[in-house]
């Protein structure tokens, strides 16, 4: 009978993870039960068992590392209190293991070119370099041949909107963007770096990145909070030769197009038919509702913290007064449960537990609901398939994952590529319906509806048709 843990969530929609993996270092009493009554313990916390090692076993004590998955810090503090409390069990050390695969950052930097001897250092340095910057200097396109401008992406951020967690400043995003960067690397094949600017201010981000700009074949920018980020990715695409992505709009808005068209597949349904809500309208939300009426979607309508969005709210930027113009062909009031009565569609880029069962129930018949806040979605999932006919979120423990990965690896590979000067929407298009396509009529389900981020047909599919489509 597993032990009583206050705020431990069994069967909830925030289930022990890895992010809050831990390994706890233990002495105990060498016996045939030992690692048996370590494990019992372990399942007894509500935490999840990923491996028991024994280290060493010597002078009457046997070591152990004990690793699992727990929900969160609290959580790891109940799980490692209750095995302290075994019988002839000693806690001699905890480590996250999050916490550890960051020490020193995921980053390096690697040479190309090997220096052996005198005759390397003077091709790949001076005086043999000289050449090639005069060579630049009269040819500066050539940058793309000669130098790592090709193949090279710049993550730019401010720190404002990280991830979920708000404005942490430039230092608390950089291992978010450190990741972004092996996820480049590693999916793509594409050298990113972060670039984590110490101010907030719109003129003097635009300018930096300017400044900056002759390194990159590519800027994608990430984490910066609406409206703000509208107006940097529109100056910034002004002003410079080289393709500005803003990831949290239109790589999110491309995977959203993607699942949708396959759960309404599923369904049965057309976009153009579709009854869709929208609730948020920051970056993820006006950048999905520009896409999806780009696609053929006909009845949007959309929330945010100041209500539904409608005509005349009196908008505070352009991009919002565009969707105020855009949606809510009929300009619905009300509130978001209310806009959900009959409604085929939800997407949710909003905040967590912001609707109920009750909402989800009103729904149409076949109706689709993606709860992609994060970590806690709009709607607890397991609630909401009891009435959805397909449900998604962007967590990575779930079914379904709708997640940017999907798009900006291979989006950037296409980009890069065909030497692509500008982002386009039909691009954005070319991309979800070949993400769509990954999933055969064989393959689609309700629980299956878009490809998992290790499908090694992503990338080439999705930059196949980026470089198509910019042709």
């Amino acid at each position: 009978m597993p032990v009583e843990l206050p705020g431990a969530r069994f069967g909830d929609v925030a289930p022990p993870g890895p992010g809050y993996g831990i390994t706890i270092r233990v002495v105990t009493v060498p016996s045939v039960t030992a690692t048996g009554v370590l494990a019992a313990a372990v399942a007894e916390s509500g935490a999840v068992l990923t491996a028991l090692d024994v280290v060493e076993a010597v002078s009457g004590t046997m070591t152990v590392d004990v690793s699992c998955d727990t929900l969160d810090a609290e959580h790891m503090r109940r799980v490692v209190a209750h095995i302290g409390r075994l019988p002839g069990v000693e806690v001699r050390s905890v480590s996250d293991r999050t916490f550890l695969s960051h020490l020193g950052g995921k980053l390096s930097v690697e040479a190309k070119a090997p220096i052996r001897h005198r005759d390397d250092l003077a091709r790949v340095y001076t005086p043999g370099v000289a050449r090639v910057a005069e060579a630049l200097a009269a040819n500066p396109d050539d940058g793309y041949n000669l130098t790592i401008k090709r193949n090279t992406v710049a993550v730019v951020t401010d720190g404002s909107a990280v991830l979920g967690l708000g404005n942490l400043g430039p230092v608390a995003a950089l291992p978010v963007m450190e990741g972004k960067a092996v996820l480049f690397k590693q999916f793509a094949g594409i050298d990113a770096w972060p670039v984590c600017l110490d101010t907030q201010d719109v003129d003097e981000i635009v300018r930096t990145v300017q400044i900056i700009a002759p390194v990159y074949g590519g800027i994608n920018l990430e984490d910066i909070s609406a409206p703000r980020c509208f107006e940097i990715e529109r100056r910034l695409r002004s002003l410079l030769d080289i393709p500005v992505f803003h990831d949290d709009q239109h790589g999110t808005a491309i995977v959203v197009l993607a699942a949708l068209t396959n759960a309404l597949r599923v369904v049965g349904k057309s976009l153009a038919e579709a009854r869709i809500v929208v609730s948020g309208v920051g970056a993820a939300g006006t950048a999905i509702i520009r896409l999806l009426i780009a696609e053929g979607a006909g009845d949007i309508v959309a929330a945010d913290v100041d209500g539904v969005v409608v005509r005349g709210r009196g908008e505070k930027s352009e991009d919002w007064q565009w969707v105020a113009e855009h949606t809510n062909v009929e300009q619905r009031t009300g509130t978001l449960p209310e806009l959900l009565v009959g409604a085929d569609v939800l997407v949710g880029v909003s905040a967590g537990d912001v609707l109920g069962e009750a909402d989800v129930a009103a729904m149409a018949e076949g109706s689709v609901v993606f709860a992609l806040a994060n970590p806690r979605p709009e709607v607890d999932l397991q609630v909401a398939r009891r009435h959805a006919t397909v449900v998604a979120s962007g967590r990575s423990d779930d079914i379904n994952q709708i997640n940017n990965v999907l798009v900006f690896p291979g989006f950037f590979r296409g980009l890069l590529d065909v030497r692509c000067h500008r982002v386009t929407t039909a691009m954005e298009v070319a991309a979800a319906r070949a993400l769509a396509g990954l999933v055969t009529a064989e393959q689609l389900n309700p629980g299956y509806i878009i490809p998992s981020v290790f499908d090694s047909q992503v990338v080439p599919a999705v930059a196949q048709a980026v470089a198509a489509a910019a042709s």
